[in-house]
């Protein structure tokens, strides 16, 4: 076709996170469970009536039959994720606080407002099935952060795409280690996980592709550039006649 421009190369940020997360060895947390004097939130002098330790969970399942190893199991993983989504949470607030510049102050902070929703949705279906398969949800901050498989960027403002970068990557993290949980519980039996799974990672699939479609090439805000180098975009500028053809 006359007029097809070449492909764009893929921009560097969305290489490198294609590359953090081909690098990414994500592993459950399936031997922490119980009190550890070493976890933050674990130990504090209090006067209150423990009725069931942490990241454990009940003999007799609470209304769900299913093995108590396969309970353990898929809630240990669970509660994994649980801890990814608040971490994912804390830091889609972050970027949703600092947002600015033409194309993010009010798109971008709109399209973060919704992953925090959505976000807080996924958290509460996570922990009550959690809770329903007789576990004790891991609710510490700190303590989350310690189980999450994802880490929160450090402190500080920086650029936009720094920001959709860093999410990006932990989407694709989340749904990698959603993926594995999913055919381990098809394993198992545990058809109540796979369904609640499935749900929350269809979700977290849009979340991630809306991110990778920002960070892409193309975009309507030129910014200054046509007015210093005399080139022109791609497309900004161009003639434009009535009888062109749009498609």
């Amino acid at each position: 076709m006359e007029n097809m421009q070449p492909m764009t190369r893929t921009p560097r940020d969305i290489t490198s996170v294609i590359g953090n997360v081909s690098n990414f060895k994500g592993e459950f947390n399936l031997n922490k469970s119980g009190f550890d004097p070493q976890m933050p939130g674990h130990s504090s002098n209090h006067s209150m009536i423990l009725r069931q330790n942490p990241r454990t969970i009940k003999d007799v399942g609470a209304g769900i039959g299913l093995p108590r190893e396969v309970r353990q199991e898929m809630g240990l993983m669970l509660d994994d994720h649980l801890c990814a989504f608040t971490v994912s949470l804390h830091q889609y607030n972050k970027h949703h606080w600092l947002t600015e510049g033409a194309e993010s102050f009010l798109s971008l902070h709109h399209l973060l407002a919704e992953h925090v929703e959505k976000t807080n949705k996924h958290i509460d279906m996570i922990g009550e099935r959690v809770s329903r398969l007789g576990m004790v949800p891991t609710a510490h901050p700190v303590t989350q952060h310690e189980l999450s498989y994802i880490k929160h960027e450090v402190e500080g403002r920086y650029t936009m795409r720094d920001f959709i970068r860093n999410d990006l990557e932990h989407e694709l993290k989340i749904q990698e280690m959603m993926r594995k949980q999913i055919a381990r519980a098809n394993e198992l039996h545990d058809y109540g996980t796979v369904q609640v799974l499935k749900d929350v990672l269809t979700e977290r699939e849009d979340l991630g592709y809306h991110l990778y479609s920002v960070l892409e090439d193309d975009t309507l805000v030129r910014g200054m550039n046509h007015l210093l180098d005399n080139q022109y975009d791609m497309a900004g500028d161009r003639p434009t006649f009535s009888y062109d053809k749009l498609q």
